[in-house]
């Protein structure tokens, strides 16, 4: 930087497919993405006007996401998201017919956390009783907060022995079903301490978490498992593939190639909405068949979110991304938000911000 530069502040940028954000406002619904690699979570929508909207608060390291919506409106409401060493809840602070900054219609401000210490919590799960659940990929299990431990184990693969902090199958990915954890994934039936790094290629599994069966083998590195209109859909992300388990074979069926390392996976009726991150050029996502893919399609890796037609498999809409952000791990939609906004844990403006409950006297 040459003496008397302005300082350079990093940039982050996004480039809509053409007609987008007219697409979008006609969903009545927004997005959010958690990018652990900048500690953001960040939102996408529409304004008052029709106009992109993004807004981003500092999180931590935020991987998994998971929305809440009103059971008499459908709208979302609350949102749970994990960080570096604690889980938070986050609850809509507006009154009926109040805005938030800018014209948001949807204030997401943090209402309580659990402290977990860092056990590398991934995909987050609400059930019927408005409870969080985890993938506690550490201890290769499925958990819950808890007011007096880290986190209450609730269930773990066959193949794993014992709960030890020691990663041993990557149990990354987790699916609900009617309100229930239903079914998860892992990039390994390893039962060794690291040991799935040795299985990227070919050694991902789902898992049915009732009978504990594995439904589908044979993946590489499977990711964001979501059950939608019937259908158990995922990523077999070291392949670039999006799809879903055919039950009665047992087998993943491919409905889409996207030139990234997917993670992230929601809907909005028809269309999948899905996370591509650029791989990172280290042992955990080199030698995967991913790049022999985008080498013989003659395509660079991208960063960004593709909007898929379930039933076709035709993209419909795209947003890349460029700048900082190259990585991001979960995405989820906002129904009956247009304009979304949160405050962060550490901002200046939670200080300012209070809400009070009506007197009880």
């Amino acid at each position: 930087m040459t003496q008397g530069a302005p300082s350079q502040e990093p940039k982050f940028a996004v480039d809509l497919s053409r007609g987008f954000s007219a697409w979008l406002a006609t969903q009545k619904a927004s997005i959010a993405i958690t990018t652990y690699q900048v500690g953001k979570v960040i939102f996408f929508g529409v304004d008052k006007d029709g106009q992109f909207w993004s807004y981003n608060r500092t999180i931590g390291r935020c991987l998994g996401m998971a929305v809440g919506t009103d059971r008499e409106t459908g709208r979302a409401s609350e949102m749970w998201v994990s960080s570096d060493a604690q889980l938070y809840r986050y609850a809509d602070i507006l009154d009926a017919g109040r805005e938030g900054p800018k014209g948001a219609d949807l204030y997401l401000a943090p209402r309580m956390s659990y402290v977990t210490g860092d056990i590398d919590m991934h995909d987050l799960g609400i059930d019927a009783d408005g409870r969080p659940i985890f993938a506690n990929t550490l201890f290769n299990c499925l958990a819950r907060p808890d007011p007096d431990h880290s986190f209450q184990p609730v269930w773990k693969p066959d193949f794993i022995s014992t709960l030890l902090p020691e990663d041993r199958c990557h149990l990354n990915g987790l699916a609900m079903r009617d309100g229930k954890p239903a079914f998860v994934t892992a990039v390994s039936q390893s039962d060794t301490f690291d040991g799935w790094r040795g299985h990227r290629r070919d050694g991902g599994v789902v898992i049915e978490i009732e009978s504990g069966k594995v439904v589908c083998e044979g993946l590489s590195m499977p990711h964001s498992p979501r059950w939608h209109d019937g259908r158990l859909w995922l990523h077999n992300s070291g392949e670039g593939q999006f799809g879903y388990v055919d039950m009665e074979k047992g087998a993943f069926v491919p409905v889409a190639f996207c030139p990234g390392y997917l993670r992230g996976l929601a809907f909005m009726g028809d269309i999948a909405v899905v996370g591509m991150s650029l791989p990172r050029d280290n042992k955990t996502f080199s030698g995967l068949k991913l790049d022999e893919e985008l080498a013989e399609r003659k395509m660079s890796p991208r960063a960004g979110l593709y909007f898929i037609d379930t039933t076709n498999g035709s993209i419909v809409h795209s947003m890349n991304f460029e700048g900082i952000v190259t990585e991001l791990y979960d995405v989820c939609v906002l129904p009956g938000i247009r304009q979304p906004a949160a405050i962060g844990p550490a901002s200046e403006e939670i200080r300012r911000t209070i809400k009070v409950a009506d007197f009880e006297g």
